[in-house]
């Protein structure tokens, strides 16, 4: 399913990143599943730190019966690709379980579309009566339906995940393995009157969408972390402190106790020393200190089937966020999150807000500053709020 239109955008090799830091070190490393990082041969993930590469190059792919590629070439396979792509990880633990490797194993689920889910993962939801969002537009049943598939979808992610670790427990490896697990994004399924993703679409249920609604709710961008580091993190141990995605490349070094290499300029924090603190406690270095006094950052360019630029600031104690639509008018939003954890009341023209807003504003301008946004210097954002001139 490869992308025309996205054929001279990638992941430059000179672009320096954890796995091939990894690789270096001497680890053996493994991307399989999903990469989304360029379609071209340069964009490879064999030429940007990755030793073994099964899956596929671009952002979608059909749930059942895909086309991957294998040993550099494309392959019809049968099958659910979750259980597809999990096969060749097991394969790798065996081939490598008597040297240090690094394997990523990245499934497409649950990314629309969700059918067909494998029949047992679809099974555990078939009478399930869900929980869904309260709209007098979207009918209960779609939404209901939409989320029972859902479920399945991600079921058979979590069913895999289960054959990795089981995989591990046999070959006796687990006790000396780092697990880690993460998403790149939520969903909403009639959340705030739209469906899927940061570049989600109104509806009124199915075959009925409206236009895009780009956006950075909390359900769209907070993310799953679990981290099983066995003899250092104890079961069950849930730490509050906010981390970021970003975060992903200073931690797994920090993990493994490989030096940052001296060229890296790195915006991401170590969290290792709050896993190895549990829930703070004993972490050392400040590290609680550091992430409860750290505002979290987003940005999101939207240019594919939309239009969007969007600019993020999350208060460190959490109780705040910030958005900022560029090159637009009057989408802008603040929300409460601690009194409005689903964001249901837009702040940023109250009277009342105007001071958090504008403190907000002014370390968003002091990021945006920082890492050279290009979007600070545009002429074309200049607009009118609350009957002054904006310049960010």
């Amino acid at each position: 399913m490869k992308n025309e239109s996205a054929a001279g955008v990638g992941l430059s090799a000179d672009v320096p990143n954890w796995p091939r830091t990894l690789q270096r070190a001497g680890y053996v490393t493994a991307l399989i599943g999903k990469w989304h990082l360029g379609e071209n041969p340069q964009f490879h993930p064999t030429k940007v730190g990755f030793s073994h590469f099964f899956g596929f190059l671009g952002g979608g792919q059909f749930p059942m019966n895909p086309t991957l590629e294998q040993n550099g070439k494309e392959k019809k396979f049968d099958g659910p690709i979750p259980d597809i792509l999990t096969d060749d990880a097991l394969t790798f633990l065996d081939e490598n379980r008597s040297k240090e490797f690094a394997l990523c194993l990245f499934f497409r689920e649950p990314h629309q579309p969700y059918e067909p889910a494998p029949p047992q993962d679809v099974a555990v939801y078939k009478d399930l009566d869900p929980t869904v969002p309260k709209s007098n537009i979207i009918a209960a049943g779609w939404l209901k339906d939409r989320h029972r598939a859902y479920y399945a979808s991600v079921h058979a992610a979590d069913r895999n995940i289960g054959r990795v670790l089981d995989k591990l427990d046999e070959l006796k490896l687990a006790d000396n393995t780092i697990v880690l697990f993460t998403s790149d994004h939520g969903y909403n399924i009639g959340h705030h009157g739209i469906y899927t993703k940061g570049n989600a679409a109104f509806i009124a249920g199915k075959g009925v969408h409206g236009p895009k609604r780009p956006n950075m709710f909390e359900n769209s961008i907070r993310v799953p972390l679990i981290v099983r580091w066995p003899g250092v993190v104890k079961p069950g141990t849930e730490i509050g402190e906010m981390v970021s995605n970003i975060d992903s490349f200073a931690t797994i070094l920090g993990m493994t106790g490989i030096a940052m290499p001296a060229d890296v300029k790195q915006h991401g924090v170590d969290f290792s020393p709050l896993l190895r603190g549990g829930n703070g406690a004993g972490a050392g270095d400040g590290a609680v200190e550091k992430f409860s006094s750290r505002d979290l950052y987003g940005q999101y360019d939207l240019h594919n089937a939309g239009f969007a630029s969007m600019r993020m600031i999350r208060s460190a104690d959490g109780a705040f966020k910030l958005v900022r639509h560029h090159l637009t008018n009057g989408l802008d939003e603040l929300y409460d999150l601690k009194n409005d954890p689903h964001e249901q009341k837009n702040l940023y023209n109250d009277p009342a807000a105007r001071a958090t807003r504008d403190a907000l504003q002014e370390k968003l301008t002091a990021w945006q500053k920082s890492i050279d946004d290009p979007i600070s210097s545009n002429p074309l954002n200049t607009r009118s709020v609350g009957g002054s001139v904006d310049v960010r």
